[in-house]
């Protein structure tokens, strides 16, 4: 039986029906988050398969609201600690990336420039790494996800979908696990609370706030105050 030659030819369409195999199901997926809302992150299922191998109880508590169902002051606390500019831009602020580059070039603890877009790219399609093959792929579902999904849209997956503690996810179950209350009532220095504590919320907590958690809310509730009232066409 003859060897099948290698041929360039045939790579080039393997490769060919892979890229058209990824661009059309990543088109469709996101698409279909325009009306259906994603069932679990991979950050879920990663935190999930974490506990199960370290023989720890498997807990992923998370309620889907939809934006206007969540507190207005909420929506503004992440706004003021997040993204600034999350209405204005189209997905990356390179502002923000520039004045970050710059403090990052002085030392001390380094900064992150990204969106609550590119926060949402990553947690609905993407593993959390910092690779630049990731990054990669965060910048091309940040740009899907804004030229497919409306702001308000993109900010209610947010919300919905984001880490709020070990097994806690969304707003919802966040504010009936810290404050008793559901995500609707929370208040402007619960929700400053909640924003202050999204860069690491296993390691802190919105009801027991530490010094430097609570110095956190004060910026973000004068933050606030500036970006006004958040309101979505």
């Amino acid at each position: 039986m003859a060897k099948q030659k290698f041929s360039f030819s045939s790579v080039f369409i393997f490769f060919k029906r892979v890229a058209i195999f990824f661009f059309a199901s990543t088109i469709l997926a996101t698409l279909a988050y325009i009306f259906i809302n994603p069932p679990a992150s991979p950050l879920m299922l990663i935190r999930s398969t974490e506990k199960l191998f370290s023989g720890e109880k498997v807990m992923m508590k998370k309620e889907w609201l939809p934006l206007d169902s969540i507190s207005p002051f909420l929506v503004q606390a992440v706004v003021a600690s997040e993204d600034n500019n999350f209405k204005e831009h189209l997905g990356f602020d390179f502002d923000a990336i520039r004045k970050a580059k710059e403090l990052n070039k002085k030392g001390g603890k380094m900064r992150g420039a990204s969106t609550i877009s590119q926060q949402t790219a990553k947690n609905v399609f993407l593993w959390p790494d910092r690779t630049w093959v990731r990054k990669g792929f965060e910048v091309y579902f940040t740009g899907m996800i804004e030229v497919c999904w409306s702001k308000k849209r993109i900010m209610e997956v947010y919300l919905n979908i984001i880490e709020m503690g070990d097994g806690i996810y969304g707003a919802e179950m966040a504010a009936q696990t810290y404050f008793n209350k559901s995500a609707k009532d929370l208040n402007r220095k619960e929700a400053a609370l909640i924003a202050a504590v999204l860069p690491n919320p296993r390691k802190w907590h919105p009801n027991e706030p530490t010094k430097y958690i609570k110095r956190k809310q004060q910026k973000i509730l004068q933050l606030m105050n500036k970006v006004g009232e958040i309101t979505f066409d």
